[in-house]
């Protein structure tokens, strides 16, 4: 009995486990992880939500509310109450950002103390156009003495959805406002 179990277990040595494929793999990945969370940025958009009726309610009513639709036709800007300060159409395939930023620093030069803005943003609209129109309502950049210096307009910045004008676009709701303002009825 005793041979036969020695001839069983001289057959069988112990075997170690071979962790040369485990530590390779290891050597490749974690230098490709740590190569990855230094590629990353992430970057924060601080936004204020805009306040409920019973909020607007205790809220001054002579208080101008400043919004900007942006829609797939362009950009209008309103005092909130529904009459258009000023409609930017799309040039071609490209919003215009340049015209957006004079309307926001011409309101920040007639209403100094305002801080806050709303965007009422379209549902067509993608996401970059959203964080551009964000940009250039919250500051301008002016060179001075060959030196870039960012002037504050409207940093704090509420969002919604826009209002479906009949007809749709910019341009019904231009015309619309345009009707109303000359007592014209169609």
């Amino acid at each position: 009995m005793n041979r036969i179990r020695r001839r069983l277990l001289k057959g069988h040595e112990t075997a170690e486990p071979d962790v040369t494929p485990f530590m390779n793999l290891m050597i490749v990945l974690v230098p490709v992880l740590l190569l990855s969370l230094t590629l990353t940025h992430t970057r924060v958009i601080d936004l204020h939500l805009p306040w409920s009726d019973a909020a607007d309610a205790l809220a001054d009513p002579s208080a101008v509310r400043i919004e900007v639709i942006v829609d797939t036709d362009g950009f209008s800007v309103t005092d909130g109450t529904g009459t258009i300060i000023r409609d930017i159409p799309r040039s071609g395939q490209d919003y215009d950002y340049a015209t957006l930023s004079l309307v926001m620093q011409k309101l920040k030069q007639e209403l100094p103390g305002k801080r806050d803005v709303t965007l009422l943003v379209g549902a067509d609209v993608n996401y970059q156009t959203l964080v551009s129109v964000m940009d250039s309502v919250r500051a301008h950049r002016v060179l001075e003495n060959g030196r870039a210096t960012v002037i504050e307009l409207f940093p704090e910045i509420s969002l919604g959805d826009a209002p479906a004008a009949p007809g749709g676009g910019l341009a019904a709701a231009g015309a619309a406002a345009t009707s109303a303002r000359s007592g014209v009825r169609s």
